[in-house]
């Protein structure tokens, strides 16, 4: 992997005012937003090893329709504090919204920002918003970074109330383990603030802001390791409280009573999660101390990541079902329609019932009787006669030619039992539909019959499932509308938990979900060749492979060790 620079980590400190209270901001995707007039992810307390200093330094006075680098249309500015400017802003070569961070060249920090977002998209890790250009030009230095319109803040998510147990779970692991990789490379954040923590549509958690954030306001730290794993405690903290865990109110949340100190989360909130209590406890600086006063203290985001694995998993709630109300009669069903009668009306239950009409038993109604069991049984009759002989006319058949007419659905009329034909691959394209694809360039090699050349999937550290994404794969194009009942699949990697699954699509772009797409076959595989085959045909053009999950696999030459997998042949038949 490419060598990490350290320098987003040890830039200079700003502001170490108290956290001031703040209202739920809505949810952008930029890395600060505007409240109140001021920085919506605001000063945090300031801890040991930080210093503070302030850059004078005003911030550039740009419009919106402003163009940087005659592609990125700045939009509508969401923050202008400390002599920097945030902005969405659209970019006109690809058709994107972006968020943009401005400063001026000569300011103090300008040096400082500029390694932290070249630093920071180095690392390339999807859990963060990424940094996708860092560049000097015009006396303006400017980082341009993803904008997601579907996240939601954790500002905005507390606003609303405590998270459930398994949300808050999901937070504190995945975001623990992001900033585990990102010290792992020499970058910290330093800025983990409720605001800096994004929740995607599909209920992933996203980071931005990575050692950026605090480069825009000269904030480092003596210990990084630390200061994050205690920022992270205390987003726990507050997701299962919805309180800050120190005196001072901060990002729209109300802080702890003055004098009590820092008090275990199930003494703040009735029902909160002891094993997840106990662990922001741990995280969070507090002499040592914890919910239990059993458990280590944990100081590194690596150890606190360790121990979320090593709580027994929290599952998601069990949806809940509404029982439908008892069925209850009315007077509808009883004739009166629901209202009442005026007295003297007489309503349709009151009137006299007819008695039904008495049986057949005149000479009239005997006859008739008789003459239909008549009828009935020379029906009988002639069926009985027909169908013996029809038997014996296949009997004869079979004794004269010794074989039977009859041919199985699978069988030709030899009597053989067909094959499936192959099916030409005319194109292939990989399908991402977040717009990140894998190793797009090798798709050809998935189908050029040789064993050798394939397309690799990265390789990611959370696994088997692939939890960033909602899969990965590759839609084949066949020509024309064709039956597809089978497929063999050659991969790389052995092992187990691979699962793949095949689905009939519109296009070799396609425009729905995969859930919305009709399923030809899936499998889930520890061996190398796989092969898959349908209940029944499915007439398409265009096919996905489709993978959710990836067995470990070791380092090689484009990738470390972890969850990855690679498409070696893929043939299709009908």
């Amino acid at each position: 992997m490419a060598e990490r620079s350290t320098a987003a980590v040890d830039v200079a400190d700003n502001d170490g005012d108290e956290p001031s209270a703040a209202q739920a901001a809505k949810a952008t995707s930029d890395g600060v937003d505007t409240q109140n007039g001021r920085a919506a992810d605001g000063p945090m307390p300031e801890k040991d090893g930080e210093r503070t200093n302030t850059a004078p330094t005003a911030a550039p006075e740009l419009h919106s329709g402003h163009k940087l680098a005659r592609r990125y249309r700045l939009e509508e500015c969401v923050t202008r504090v400390d002599g920097f400017s945030s902005w969405r802003a659209m970019d006109e070569k690809l058709r994107r919204a972006v968020g943009v961070h401005l400063m001026p060249a000569d300011h103090s920090r300008a040096r400082s920002v500029l390694a932290a977002a070249r630093s920071s998209a180095l690392l390339g890790d999807p859990r963060f918003v990424q940094v996708l250009d860092a560049v000097e030009e015009n006396d303006l230095v400017y980082v341009v970074h993803e904008w997601l319109p579907d996240a939601t803040e954790l500002t905005a998510l507390l606003a609303a109330g405590p998270l459930e147990a398994h949300e808050a779970y999901q937070l504190v692991s995945q975001v623990s383990q992001a900033m585990a990789a990102a010290h792992r490379e020499g970058l910290a954040h330093l800025r983990l603030t409720p605001s800096a923590i994004l929740r995607t549509s599909t209920g992933q958690w996203r980071i931005r802001g990575l050692a950026v954030n605090a480069a825009l306001r000269g904030i480092t730290s003596e210990t990084p390791q630390r200061a994050d794993t205690e920022a992270i405690g205390a987003l726990l903290y507050a997701a299962l409280t919805q309180r800050w865990p120190y005196e001072s109110d901060a990002y729209g949340l109300t802080g702890l009573p003055k004098g009590v100190g820092l008090i275990a989360p199930d003494q703040v909130r009735a029902g909160v999660h002891r094993g997840l209590g106990e662990l922001a406890m741990r995280a969070l600086a507090n002499d040592g101390a914890t919910a239990s006063r059993q458990e280590p203290a944990c100081t590194t985001p690596e150890e606190l990541s360790k121990a979320v694995s090593a709580m027994p998993r929290i599952r998601p709630p069990e949806p809940a079902f509404t029982a439908p109300p008892e069925y209850q009669h009315t007077t509808y069903q009883q004739g009166s329609y629901g209202r009442t009668s005026p007295s003297g009306v007489t309503t349709a239950q009151s009137l006299p019932v007819a008695p039904p009409p008495p049986p057949l038993q005149s000479r009239t109604g005997r006859a008739l009787k008789w003459g239909v069991a008549a009828l009935l049984i020379a029906a009988l009759g002639l069926g009985s006669w027909q169908l013996a002989d029809t038997l014996l006319e296949r009997g004869t058949q079979k004794g004269n030619s010794g074989t039977s007419n009859n041919t199985k659905p699978d069988t030709d009329d030899s009597g053989e039992k067909k094959e499936p034909a192959p099916l030409t691959i005319t194109g292939a394209q990989e399908y991402a539909p977040d717009g990140k694809p894998q190793n797009a360039e090798d798709v050809a090699n998935t189908y050029d019959a040789d064993t050798a050349s394939y397309w690799r999937t990265k390789s990611y550290i959370d696994g088997p499932e692939v939890k960033i994404k909602d899969g990965l794969g590759i839609v084949y194009d066949l020509g024309s509308e064709q039956k597809v009942s089978a497929a063999s699949i050659g991969l790389k990697y052995g092992g187990p938990h691979t699962t793949l699954t095949l689905y009939a699509t519109d296009s070799k772009s396609p425009k729905g979900s995969v859930g919305s797409m009709e399923k030809i076959a899936g499998t889930t595989s520890s061996e190398t060749s796989l092969q898959l085959t349908a209940e029944k045909p499915v007439e398409t053009r265009y096919v996905l492979v489709w993978i959710t999950a990836m067995p470990q696999a070791p380092a090689d030459d484009f990738s470390g060790s972890g969850y990855k997998q690679a498409i070696t042949d893929v043939k299709f038949s009908g």
